[in-house]
Parts: structure tokens; sequence; C-alpha cells
């Protein structure tokens, strides 16, 4: 006979992780689908998490694979699998992917989001070595030093303003003219001192040998090059949810899964949790709490 689920979590980033550890303790017979052979998502990418209380300094990597380890020593079962779609009849969600189907009567999604990239040459080469999609992550590795924030919208402008309290100097490079933000952010971005807009400019090379060390950058109107010397550069050019395949499933904005504190979307019985939500903050630490707060929810689901 087909395995019944108490839930199913697809994704094994820091919410699916810890949806695994609350599931077990409260004695749901749970499955974690993860795409990657390795658990953690995004938190692999950073060299050091710096922000993640009690666990300063540790690398993004032994991170992630703390998690894993307290969610296995639970006994949490994983598959590494493909999702192709899921399917939900009422009261069965059935999770159809690339080598098996698997059934829960919950689903929770936390497959999480990706950043944009340039997609210049040295990006890849120099990720973790200078090169950094979160400023609130990475920033403190960057006191007194001279960085350059590449976008022109709220994050963008956030991450200038961040950065500006901590280094010497902040460039801030827009491919336009004017700048996407909230005015609020730009009045605090003009008012700081050691933040310069770079206008109608785009990045075209990133050099360094382990560390950054200059950008390549193209000015889009005139199509002058120039060389910028750095130490590091935040990549603030948007980030895009892993939800493409729950689409008509559950409501969505701009990507994003429709879900509050509580975790629940706009299906019954599927819930959704981590980067892959609507949500103001993403974080590692908002990831884990939506986890504990996801679980909290299915078990009133499966109660009710």
């Amino acid at each position: 006979m087909e395995k019944i689920y108490d839930l199913i979590i697809i994704g094994s980033g820091p919410a699916g992780l810890s949806a695994a550890v609350y599931a077990q303790r409260a004695m749901l017979d749970v499955l974690v689908i993860e795409k990657e052979m390795v658990s953690g998502g995004q938190v692999l990418n950073t060299y050091e998490v710096d922000n993640y209380l009690g666990l300063s300094g540790i690398s993004g990597f032994d991170l992630g694979m703390k998690f894993h380890e307290h969610a296995e020593k639970l006994g949490t079962v994983f598959v590494s699998d493909h999702v192709l779609r899921v399917e939900d009849d009422k009261n069965e969600k059935r999770v159809v992917c690339e080598n098996d189907i698997y059934t829960a009567r919950a689903l929770l999604i936390a497959t999480g989001a990706h950043h944009r990239k340039l997609g210049v040459p040295g990006e890849e080469a120099l990720g973790g070595m200078g090169v950094s999609y979160c400023a609130t992550c990475d920033g403190a590795f960057f006191r007194n030093k001279v960085t350059a924030v590449v976008g022109g919208g709220d994050v963008a402008l956030e991450d200038a303003i961040f950065l500006s309290r901590l280094c010497q100097k902040v460039y801030l490079i827009h491919r336009r003219d004017a700048l996407r933000g909230a005015k609020s952010l730009q009045e605090s971005v003009f008012k700081q001192e050691n933040i310069e807009i770079i206008w109608d400019t785009v990045i075209t090379g990133i050099q360094g040998e382990n560390q950054v060390k200059a950008l390549n950058l193209q000015n889009k109107k005139s199509g002058q090059e120039s060389l910028l010397e750095v130490q590091g550069v935040f990549i603030a050019v948007g980030i895009t949810p892993n939800s493409q395949m729950f689409e008509g499933l559950v409501d969505m904005e701009q990507g994003y899964i429709v879900a509050g504190e509580d975790c629940q979307t706009s299906a019954v019985g599927i819930f959704a949790a981590g980067d892959v939500r609507t949500k103001p903050l993403r974080q590692i630490v908002t990831a884990v709490a939506d986890g504990a707060n996801a679980v909290t929810s299915v078990e009133r689901y499966l109660i009710n």
C-alpha cells in the first residue's frame, strides 16, 4: 500500500530542516525531499556566518551540516529527488517527482530563493571571497574597507546605507540615471558622505585572486570603460523565489507564496516557510523561526 506521511517538507534549507526537527519532536511521520545532495540551501554558499546566535564565525557549510545532523539524529527521513508538481486532493497532497510519487496529509513548501546574478567573469570564482549577495550577512567582514553595491532598488539602497556605517567608502553602481528605491531611502543615501553613486554604469567583470581587488566598469551611455578598486562587492539586483512548480496551486505575489507568520497558504493543508514566502526579512534566523511556526500550524491542521 502507498505510504501516507503526516507531513512532507519540500526543501532542506534552514526553514525545512528546522521544521523537520520540530515535526520529529511532535512525533509526526515526516519526509524531507531535497533537490541537492547536500542539505543547507543558500547558507552553503556563505563563507562565514557571523549573525546566527551562539555560532558566530561558523562557516555556512558547517552550519548547514549541523542543521542536517540535528534533524537526522531525531530520525528524519530524507530523499533526494526533483519535484515536478504537487497535486492537492483535499485531505491528501501528492508530490510528483522524477523518481517517485510521495503522499502526505500536509505539505510544507520550503524551497527558498536564489539571488539573481550579474553573470560576469569572476563572479562565480570569487563568490564568498569578496562577492556577496547579503550586506547584513557579510558586511561586518568589510569594516573600514572600500566596497561597492550594485543595484538601484530598495535592497541596494538599504545595503549601501548599512555598509556606509561600517566601510570607509561605498560605491553605489546603478545602470540607470535615477534610483528606483523609496524616496526616503534615496534621501538617506544622498546624505551619507561616504557613499558615491556611479550612474549609468554596469559591471563587466570582477577581478581578483582569492579576494576581490577591482571591478571592470562600462558606462552605458558613453561606452567608456574603467577600473574601480574595491575589496568587496555586494550584488543587490533582486532574488527569485524557487516557486515555479507551485504556480496555480497557491496564491502568489511576484513569485512569492502568500503566507503569514503562521505559514498557512491559500490552500488548506499546504504551508510555506522561509525565503519562498512573503515576508519583510529573509535571513537564516527568520527561516528557522518559520520552520517552527509552520509545524505548529501543521499540528493544528492535522488535529482539526
